[in-house]
């Protein structure tokens, strides 16, 4: 396979002005990543920070429901409450050894830019965050959270004032900020070498998961299902069992409303290939390749593209992409609430939701385990809306 693609897709097409930086990274991932002390580092932050490892919990009431068991990696038990720390610790620690000072990021649902601001705290680094001016209305908490923990947050006004854009800004800071400043990009998706980075770092749920399922069940599960929007918890999940022939994986795509016209997120099932932020891959785009807007209840999956590796997997055959809803992801969200306990978001919501909805592509009594990304405490304000619910 050709350096920096997956198949025919990926790449890093970026200005010459940012050729400097990525290749700096490169090569930091090829001779400090590998590194004992570097390795030695990351797990102890992992563990001892972050709070790996996560459970794997087996859902009792659902299971009976359903007719199969139904088992959650609980990444929303890690600090920060996403998976998203996984990464970011990752990206920041490489950056300090790289002798950067400074940290920036883009972020839509607000959880790579609590994480991003969490690691720059713990290791001493300057943070600063942009992110779409509607991300922050519809994710105020997490906005209070990033500037508690001493990130600078830039309201990003342009465009669709999402995760598109706040990338954008990201992106064009870069260029004049590179010297001291390492850009720690948020999802498995961007130029070259970011989607094997961010890869890199959160297969970590992938490798938990695998060998959890073979502790407590004696066997690797039948299905694993996760919530893809550019796709880092997916790609975290779905990379250790890739090889697995006998495991099918499903990557769960947002579909708005699911009303005519509405705007979505699903890029694999409705896009073309095309070029944005730096990689060559599926895009919602219209005749004259002009990126569409995206739509989703959920802010971390709203974005119009996907990460080049997940574009591969669909190629191939080996993920099945689906559509979730918003209003299956809300009925999915209230069902784990009341019937087991626990809090999704949004974003996991929907992985959740395909399960629920689909659940005759399951076989009775197989193994189904699905990835909550995060929790759903950011997510309160939302839902209450949506459901018409009066805040407590």
């Amino acid at each position: 396979m050709k350096k920096g693609y997956f198949g025919d897709f990926g790449g890093r097409f970026v200005p010459e002005l940012l050729m400097p930086p990525l290749m700096e990274l490169e090569e930091a991932m090829a001779s400090i990543l590998p590194s004992q002390e570097f390795q030695r580092e990351l797990h102890g932050l992992l563990h001892d920070y972050a709070g790996r490892e996560t459970p794997l919990t087996f859902c009792p009431a659902l299971s009976e429901e359903l007719g199969f068991e139904l088992w959650l990696k609980r990444e929303d038990l890690l600090h920060t409450g996403a998976h998203k720390i996984n990464n970011t610790l990752g990206q920041a620690l490489l950056a300090r050894h790289m002798g950067k000072t400074a940290l920036i990021a883009e972020t839509g649902a607000g959880q790579h830019g609590v994480a991003t601001a969490a690691a720059a705290a713990r290791l001493g680094m300057k943070c600063t965050v942009f992110m779409g001016a509607e991300d922050m209305e519809r994710q105020s908490a997490n906005v209070r959270r990033m500037r508690l923990m001493g990130a600078d947050v830039v309201a990003v006004e342009s465009g669709s004032r999402t995760l598109k854009d706040a990338i954008n800004a990201a992106l064009r800071a870069w260029i004049s900020l590179q010297g001291s400043t390492h850009y720690c990009f948020g999802t498995a998706a961007g130029p070259y070498p970011f989607p094997d980075l961010v890869r890199e770092f959160q297969s970590v749920i992938g490798r938990e998961a695998r060998a959890q399922m073979l502790e407590k069940t004696g066997a690797l599960p039948d299905a694993v299902v996760a919530a893809v929007g550019g796709g880092s918890n997916a790609i975290g999940m779905f990379s250790p069992f890739v090889p697995d022939a006998s495991v099918r994986l499903f990557g769960v795509e947002a579909g708005g409303t699911g009303e005519a016209g509405c705007l979505h997120s699903a890029a694999v099932n409705l896009g073309r290939p095309g070029v944005l932020h730096g990689e060559y891959t599926m895009l919602l785009q219209d005749e004259n390749g002009q990126i569409l807007p995206s739509g989703s209840i959920s802010a971390g999956l709203d974005y119009p593209g996907v990460g080049p590796e997940h574009a591969h997997l669909a190629a191939t055959g080996r993920v099945e992409y689906g559509i979730a809803y918003d209003h299956e992801a809300l009925s999915a969200f209230q069902k784990l609430c009341r019937m087991e306990g626990i809090l999704p978001a949004l974003e996991s919501s929907h992985a959740l939701a395909f399960v629920l909805e689909h659940r005759q592509r399951f076989a009775p009594g197989s193994r189904v385990l699905v990835n909550l990304s995060g929790r759903g405490d950011k997510d309160m304000d939302i839902v209450e809306k949506a459901l018409g619910l009066q805040a407590v």
